[in-house]
This record gives structure tokens, sequence and C-alpha cells, in this order.
């Protein structure tokens, strides 16, 4: 007889944890694709561009070489040198290197820093719609994030006067993600100058500078980092970017933060030696290179993904029930949904079994007017996808 197994109790942190829906819907559309049911994805923020052939050389020739034993847990040297030669070249931003901390992506290297600065009740100021994973690493932390919403009347952008009524002595992070995920909103240099005469009434706030869509602009914009614009700023800005987006790097997994001091370095390493020790050694070998030389790459990716996003949204603004943002940065629609009178977790529940589309509902986004639709696939089947919506919304 078999004894009675008794039931294992979760940690309070992880209990109510649940998967990201991003995931989540890119793996419901990949199981209605082994049924046979041809399904167009719209749902991952993930390009559609191969990894440039001279960086994932740099990769397979660090293999050969027999780099594939541990490095220092921060990355090697070689990659966080070329991190610091990127901000003094794009941002004229200087970092030594002992304060850059390379992680196994972007995500990581956020979740690092909360982990770092936060205590039990710390606020976290995030201005809605935001990247969905923010809130659960907050919690996961300790923190209490306070949700600031925004609207197509700012751009999808906090005001200063907004900024001043949310702030309180509790408030240890704002969070600031430009090019944004994932309405693509983009801040100006006067909008951040705005921002950051109210933050100086705060000195004891850290900006937390999430900078991953920096390469993906349109129209002509130029990137702005808050960190660049004022030597307070700078010195109390963590900035995150990584490789994913920039150079179609998604499953390589590197990322990075740039610190403003060495004490808040050396406790992410220090956390980081005992999590997930360090990046993978051979990826950071082809990170080096595309860091240094991959610029021209991802300028030419990024005129693709201006070209789609301008049919696209065309193509959607014709649905009489969607109203879509033109997004300035990034490679999402984030589109208003009201006039359907769905919800956005319905409205993406029946396009994608019955329209056979897969988008995101911007409910965990902070939004749940809106859903998001990726435009980091072909045009082909963007034209694909829109036609299919249109047709259904007919019916």
């Amino acid at each position: 007889m078999l004894s009675s197994v008794p039931t294992m109790e979760l940690s309070k942190k992880v209990a109510s944890a649940e998967a990201s829906v991003t995931l989540a819907i890119a793996a419901k559309a990949a199981e209605l694709q082994k049924k046979g049911i041809d399904v167009i994805s719209l749902s991952a923020g993930e390009p559609d561009f191969d990894t440039p052939a001279f960086i994932k050389q740099a990769a397979i020739d660090a293999l050969n070489k027999g780099i594939t034993k541990y490095t220092p847990a921060t990355g090697t040297l070689a990659i966080r040198e070329a991190v610091c030669r990127k901000f003094k070249r794009d941002q004229n931003l200087t970092y030594p290197p002992d304060q850059i901390i390379v992680s196994g992506g972007a995500k990581h290297s956020i979740f690092n820093v909360f982990f770092a600065l936060l205590n039990e009740g710390d606020e976290v100021l995030i201005p809605a719609p935001f990247w969905l994973s923010y809130p659960s690493m907050v919690e996961y932390c300790g923190g209490v994030s306070i949700i600031v919403p925004t609207d197509e009347s700012t751009e999808f952008k906090i005001t200063p006067e907004h900024l001043r009524k949310c702030l309180t002595p509790k408030t240890k992070v704002f969070v600031l993600n430009s090019p944004s995920n994932p309405t693509g909103a983009v801040y100006t240099r006067a909008e951040l100058e705005a921002l950051v005469k109210v933050l100086k009434e705060f000195p004891r706030v850290v900006i937390l500078s999430d900078e991953i869509y920096e390469a993906l602009l349109f129209d002509g914009r130029k990137h702005e980092s808050i960190a660049a614009l004022d030597p307070e700023m700078t010195a109390r800005t963590v900035i995150v970017n990584g490789h994913s987006k920039a150079y179609a790097m998604t499953g390589w997994r590197l990322g990075y933060a740039a610190c403003p001091n060495k004490e808040l370095a050396k406790a992410i390493a220090a956390f980081q030696s005992h999590s997930t020790s360090n990046p993978t050694a051979f990826a950071q070998a082809g990170g080096v290179v595309a860091l240094d030389q991959g610029w021209e790459e991802a300028k030419k990716m990024c005129a693709v993904y201006e070209k789609r996003r301008g049919m696209f949204y065309d193509l959607i603004a014709a649905v009489p029930q969607l109203v879509p943002f033109k997004p300035q940065g990034a490679f999402y629609l984030f589109v208003n949904v009201k006039k359907s009178g769905l919800s956005s977790s319905a409205l993406t529940q029946k396009l994608l079994e019955e329209a056979h589309v897969a988008v995101v509902p911007g409910e965990p986004f902070g939004s749940d007017a809106h859903i998001r639709m990726s435009f980091a696939t072909s045009e082909a089947k963007l034209q694909e996808a829109a036609k299919r919506i249109a047709a259904w919304f007919k019916k």
C-alpha cells in the first residue's frame, strides 16, 4: 500500500506566479500550427531576422578555441569593455568595466537590479502601459508596484505633473522604458528634461532606464538616455540594455546593466555569482563583436521595421473597430479595441481561434482597452493577418 504524499507547500512569492502571457500565447499558436491550422503569430517580441553571420562566426571561433569554461560572474573583461565603448560612443557616458554587469538577457539584468535595490514595502513607480514582467519582478523582490496610467492623450508618456503627484517618500525606483514595450512611445529630450526637474525634488529615487529597444527608432528620431542629460541623473540611473532586439540575438541571452556606482555593481555581482554564475562564455565572444561592429546591421533591420510599421498601421487603421497608436520605436502596434465591445482577452482569444491570428491582450500590460501586435514578421504575413482580422470583424 502506497503511503500518502504530503502536499508540497510553495513559497508565497511564487504561489501566485503566472507564466508570461506573450510566451503562453506563442505556445498556444504553435499548438494550433501542429494541428495543421495556419496561424499567423504577431505575439512574441522577437526579431524575425537571423543573427548577422559575422556575430555567429565570432561565437563559432570562440567554441573552436575552447572558450567553454566559466568566466567572471559579471562577464568577461572583453565584453564589459565593449559595453563601456558602446556607452561612450552612443551616449557619451563613461563607465569603468567594474560597473558593468553582463547577465543572461536584459530581463535577467532588470531582475538583478530590483533584487539589489528593493526592501520589503519599497515602492516602484511604473507608468502604464508597461512591459508585463516589471510588476512580477517587483513583487518577487519584496517591493510594491505603483502603476501610473497613461493614454493616447499624452502618447502613452508620463507627464511631469503626473510624476510629481505619484512620487512619495516610499518611492525607491522609477521605471522608464523608452522606446516602450508595448506602445512604441519614445520620450524626446525635452520631455526627459522636464521629468528630471521633478526627479530632482526626490533625491532618494533611483531611475531604472530600460533601453532595450534603443536601436529601433523611426522617423529620424535619436535615442536619448535620461542618464546622459544631467550629472545627477547619471549618478542615480541604472541603464539596462541587451543584444536581443538590436542584433536579433534573443536566444543568445545577453543583457547588461550599467551601474552608477561600485556599491550597486558589487551587490549585483555577488547576487549573480550565487544565482546564475556567468553568462554563456562563447555567447559573450559574439556579444563583443555585436557591440563593436553590429550597428550598421541594426540600422538595416530598423529600416525594414519602419517600412512594415507604415504598411501595417494603415491596414489596421482601416478596420473600423480598431484604433492603432502609431509607434515611434520598437516593433509593436498598440491598438485600442474599445469599439469592438470586447475585452482585450476576449478579443485575443477570438482572433486566435476564429481568425487564426495570434496577438497579445493589453490587460497584462496595464490596459484592457488595447491589444498588442508585433510587426516583427514578413510583409506578406502582416498583410494576410490584417486581411483575416478585417474579414473576421465584417463577419
